[in-house]
């Protein structure tokens, strides 16, 4: 029988504690699901995380394992000693040919039906998804279904693929990045336990126009020169609609104007709309047009790069 490392596959020390072993094993599942990870081998390190927490967190099945001794290191060749359940290698002729996931899957079903419903109730498995949104989705809020394929723990203690269908609501205002918590949208609980809950990972598409900074939205204004000289009135596109924005006379580029509570609204507080003034020029001007420009500059003492002269002297 070869040895497999069940704390050292959780991470942890041989005397931690069921809620650090619950914690591990949740941490590393999520980080190995097969469904959401992109790590090399996820698959076959789900299984094999998911194996040692089976393991051990059943009171009966982690005292057995840790009679088998230390000092053995992964893919040793271990023997039980002598007394260690007898039980259990009746019929098998010894343990050479067993795996050691196996013996324990098998462990509490030796003991009878009657032994397995003694069992304590078992959280069900947390699972972990990547929802994307569009930027409308996630001002407004929205409703998604979900297909997933899951793994879960069978009557007999082995692994299978199964169907999970889910709908959720994602509420308004939700960011890219974000992660949202189902509550009892996860794995079915063992022997009573409750379900486990589903995490959403949250992808917010990018918008033509608005940038979003937590719950503040973002949006360029462009205005000609004589705009932003004279001042004047813009309607102004929200993600709410169109509003209309007055521009003072003597507005500047780089300049922000903040419309109150026309951003993201989350948990009853609404960001805001920045629109940042760009100077935009005509790249093309008739006759006309440039003569009146050529009158401008000769009538004008405006100087914009006055600072640079200061900064000399």
């Amino acid at each position: 029988m070869k040895y497999k490392d069940y704390y050292g596959i959780l991470g942890l020390e041989r005397g931690a504690g069921a809620d650090e072993i619950k914690t591990a094993y949740r941490r590393l599942a999520r980080k190995y699901h097969p469904d959401v990870s992109k790590e090399k081998g996820a698959e076959e390190k789900f299984k094999e995380v998911s194996e040692a927490y089976e393991t051990l967190k059943d009171p009966e099945k982690r005292k057995a394992y840790d009679q088998l001794g230390t000092g053995y290191r992964p893919g040793d060749d271990i023997r039980p000693p002598p007394d260690w359940g007898a039980q259990y290698a009746q019929g098998r002729g010894g343990f050479e040919d067993i795996d050691l996931s196996d013996l324990f899957a098998g462990f509490a079903g030796a003991r009878g039906a009657g032994r397995r419903q003694a069992n304590r109730p078992s959280p069900g498995s947390d699972y972990e998804a990547v929802v994307r949104i569009s930027f409308e989705q996630a001002f407004r809020g929205t409703e998604i279904d979900l297909d997933l394929s899951v793994l879960e723990w069978d009557p007999d203690g082995g692994m299978r693929r199964v169907p999970h269908r889910v709908r959720a609501r994602i509420p308004r205002g939700v960011t890219n990045g974000e992660k949202l918590r189902v509550p009892g949208k996860g794995g079915k609980g063992i022997n009573g336990g409750p379900e486990g809950d589903l995490y959403l990972d949250i992808e917010v598409a990018e918008h033509p126009l608005y940038r979003v900074t937590g719950n503040d939205l973002y949006i360029d204004l462009p205005l000609a020169p004589w705009e932003a000289v004279l001042g004047t009135s813009v309607e102004l596109p929200t993600p709410a609609g169109p509003v209309t924005l007055k521009v003072p006379a003597g507005t500047r580029a780089g300049q922000q104007m903040r419309l109150s509570g026309r951003g993201m609204t989350r948990g009853g507080s609404a960001g805001h709309l920045y629109a940042l003034v760009r100077i935009e020029v005509p790249s093309v001007v008739d006759d006309a047009q440039e003569a009146l420009y050529r009158q401008l500059a000769e009538k004008s003492n405006f100087d914009p790069r006055a600072h640079l002269k200061e900064g000399r002297s």
